[in-house]
């Protein structure tokens, strides 16, 4: 249905019966029966992504284009990721709305990837309101093929934490947000989208009843009051009706409309990604390049840039295998001098020298076009600076990241070291304002990934990320 049209607007896809006459009979003037031109393959869309744990710092990456971009996306995630963006001394969290929700002149897209729980969604939205964002309800479109999460689904997961850890004496350590058995819910078939609360909500009732009896069946300690539920959200869905549309067709008109600059925010990060990451420690959805056209629905043609955002050392939030790990004062030195905690839990950060390992492994799945490298100004005090260049088994270089967490345990990291700087580099603004040996540092993570790194970061601000190129 074409909103400008106020028709069905089907003829631009299909071909009529006429058509197809004059296309297998050519008609005897040569010039009108020649082969029908392809179509221009439409606007580029870049993309951003973690190319470690999470945390790098891709709100900020992010953040700069969006002052540019005429859209800005999620393709995959929900609630559980956690973007700080600091704009004009104000520090603003987002954790469904994608962070360029920020700019009053970009739309913002939530992607039919993405599983939105609709509490936590306007929640997040009043909490930046307070801190001065404006007009966002008018600049939010929601694809109505995204899943829902439901409040069940985060008792749900907190409960499979607790039995992971009476069976295995090991947790996720997930953020209990209902991510996994959201995504559980839409590949056994039985989720419900935002389609389904906006249509008939008799039947959406139906199929939520037995959603919740189907769970309570598994977990017989789970309560859930359906009817109170219900209420709520059909009060929600009425909110969200206005911001809703078909996201295929919507991001296709915006692919092949007039010239547009199109951001994709990724969430989390490769090393989490449900297919490449350190699994089972990772989230549950693919939060690598993948994603992006799953996600949205944009064919790999559109997509353009891709952006890998990396700190200058390794951090990652709860268990799971940790290379390059330092459990030491350095590890703590890294942890408080780069205010070190998650933003969705505020968990401590576990902290480590750089691996390039993990960064290469991120850059075959990804095709990087460039690199952010963020919080180089934390390292400002260190005597000396490490970097993991490749991981040995029994004394052997191996040329992979291992799939097997158990190996992956048992890894010995070979370590390149570089004197530190030992100067401040937080007011630096350009490339020459960096002390050589900061220079030294960068040049060497660029060339032994074999991808040209586009910005450093020296601060928390806009104005902290130095743009190279």
């Amino acid at each position: 249905y074409d909103e400008h049209l106020g028709k069905h607007n089907i003829m631009s896809f299909s071909w009529s019966a006429k058509d197809h006459k004059s296309y297998t009979n050519p008609p005897s003037n040569p010039t009108q029966g020649l082969k029908r031109p392809r179509n221009e393959t439409g606007n580029k869309v870049t993309v951003v992504l973690g190319a470690q744990w999470g945390d790098e710092g891709k709100g900020k990456v992010v953040d700069l284009l969006a002052t540019e971009s005429d859209l800005v996306c999620r393709c995959q995630g929900g609630n559980n990721a956690g973007h700080t963006v600091v704009v004009e001394g104000k520090e603003y969290d987002f954790h469904l709305l994608p962070s360029g929700i920020i700019n009053p002149k970009s739309i913002c897209v939530i992607g039919n990837g993405v599983v939105i729980h609709l509490p936590g969604l306007f929640e997040e939205a009043e909490n930046n309101e307070k801190k001065g964002l404006k007009g966002w309800e008018k600049r939010l479109i929601v694809s109505d093929r995204a899943h829902l999460v439901f409040d069940f689904h985060q008792v749900v997961d907190g409960i499979q934490e607790t039995q992971r850890q009476a069976t295995e004496g090991k947790i996720i350590g997930t953020t209990k947000k209902g991510i996994g058995p959201t995504y559980a819910s839409k590949a056994s078939r039985t989720g419900l989208r935002v389609c389904d609360l906006l249509g008939d909500f008799k039947e959406f009732s139906t199929k939520f009843k037995n959603l919740v009896k189907q769970y309570q069946s598994m977990y017989s300690s789970l309560t859930v009051d359906t009817e109170s539920q219900l209420k709520k959200l059909k009060e929600y869905g009425e909110r969200l009706r206005p911001m809703v549309r078909d996201g295929v067709y919507y991001m296709y008109e915006a692919l092949h409309g007039p010239p547009k600059k199109i951001l994709v925010e990724g969430a989390n990060a490769a090393l989490l990604d449900i297919d490449f990451g350190t699994y089972p420690f990772v989230t549950s959805s693919n939060c690598t390049v993948g994603g992006a056209c799953t996600g949205l629905g944009i064919p790999p043609l559109n997509i353009g840039e891709v952006y890998g955002v990396s700190k200058a050392y390794t951090t990652r939030v709860g268990i799971g295998a940790f290379p390059t790990e330092q459990l030491n004062v350095t590890g703590e030195l890294l942890q408080t001098r780069g205010h070190e905690v998650g933003v969705t839990t505020g968990r401590k950060r576990r902290c480590g020298w750089l691996d390039l390992v993990i960064l290469r492994y991120a850059h075959m799945i990804n095709g990087f076009t460039a690199i952010a490298l963020t919080k180089l100004d934390i390292l400002d005090v260190l005597d000396e600076i490490k970097v993991g260049v490749a991981y040995k088994i029994n004394g052997k270089r191996i040329p992979h990241f291992p799939a097997d967490m158990e190996l992956l345990h048992k890894v010995e990291v070979e370590y390149e070291t570089f004197p530190g700087w030992k100067s401040d580099t937080s007011a630096a603004r350009k490339w020459n304002n960096l002390p050589q040996k900061a220079q030294n540092y960068i040049r060497f993570v660029e060339n032994h990934i074999g991808v040209p790194i586009k910005w450093v970061g020296v601060g928390k601000s806009r104005e902290c990320m130095i743009q190279m190129f």
